[in-house]
């Protein structure tokens, strides 16, 4: 009986792959790579990009050594979006509006090459002042409920004592408000006794939680570190999650304090 069967190759081929040259490997390699490169330069301009907290000014909250995800679309895009912050046009596009109480990332005013962390106290027409510590907004008091003693710890290893309690902002909306974690280390002191401000339109006003430990728009002068009303354009994004800390209170090459340094109850904590 005659067999039907009919194979694809020889014998000798069958199930057998030849080996890729050399040259295709390393084009295979450069291909990859560039899929890998692509993928992060429009994840990272487009979606989310990670900071490292470098000084205490945003303690309680943000602790000195967070890496933090900050998501690009919760403000829209303009130049300071994109990497190198190339000057291809003005303003931001697919504008988003922050919210009071936001914790965002922005370019610092005097130095735009600079990054900065701090909280969104205050938006276009909003009145804010300090008055022996306290916030105001439009002329009324923001709680800060339930004091408790707070120990700082710097970027310089200093450790500060202070008092913690729970800001209490109201929402954009105004319904409800934005409850926070703030640090007062004195009341006294330029930056616990301040003008009254009003929020210039297409500005915001940005506060630390360390309120005495933070170079923040309370400042308004001509100085290298005065930050004054940060324009809404110099917005970068809104800081969503920690996604790694660690503490670095020994040197780096002290490697066997690397997982006691590690602070894994901040791992994947939400940024409020």
């Amino acid at each position: 009986m005659q067999d039907m069967t009919k194979l694809e190759h020889p014998p000798s081929e069958a199930g057998v792959d030849r080996p890729a040259s050399t040259g295709q490997v390393i084009l295979e390699y450069a291909r990859t790579i560039i899929v890998v490169v692509l993928i992060v330069t429009v994840v990272r301009t487009f979606l989310f990009e990670s900071f490292v907290i470098p000084s205490g000014s945003m303690i309680p909250t943000l602790q000195v050594g967070d890496y933090i995800w900050v998501s690009k679309y919760s403000y829209g895009y303009s130049k300071y979006s994109l990497p190198f912050s190339p000057n291809l046009f003005e303003g931001r596009i697919w504008p988003g509006t922050p919210h009071r109480g936001d914790v965002a990332v922005f370019r610092f005013t005097k130095d735009t090459s600079v990054d900065y962390v701090k909280r969104i106290v205050g938006l276009p027409g909003d009145h804010i002042r300090v008055t022996a510590g306290h916030l105001y907004l439009n002329d009324k008091p923001v709680p800060c409920a339930d004091p408790h003693p707070y120990t700082a710890v710097d970027e310089s290893q200093v450790s500060m004592e202070g008092e913690a309690c729970e800001e209490q902002l109201p929402a954009s909306d105004g319904a409800g408000v934005v409850a926070h974690q703030v640090l007062k280390l004195m009341d006294d002191g330029t930056q616990n006794n301040t003008p009254d401000y009003v929020v210039p339109p297409g500005y915001f006003f940005a506060m630390g939680d360390n309120r005495d430990d933070s170079a923040d728009s309370r400042f308004m002068g001509d100085g290298p570190k005065d930050l004054g009303f940060v324009p809404m354009e110099n917005l970068v994004g809104k800081a969503q999650r920690v996604f790694f800390s660690i503490d670095s209170a020994h040197p780096g090459w002290q490697f066997w304090y690397w997982p006691v340094e590690i602070r894994w109850a901040r791992l994947l904590r939400s940024v409020t």
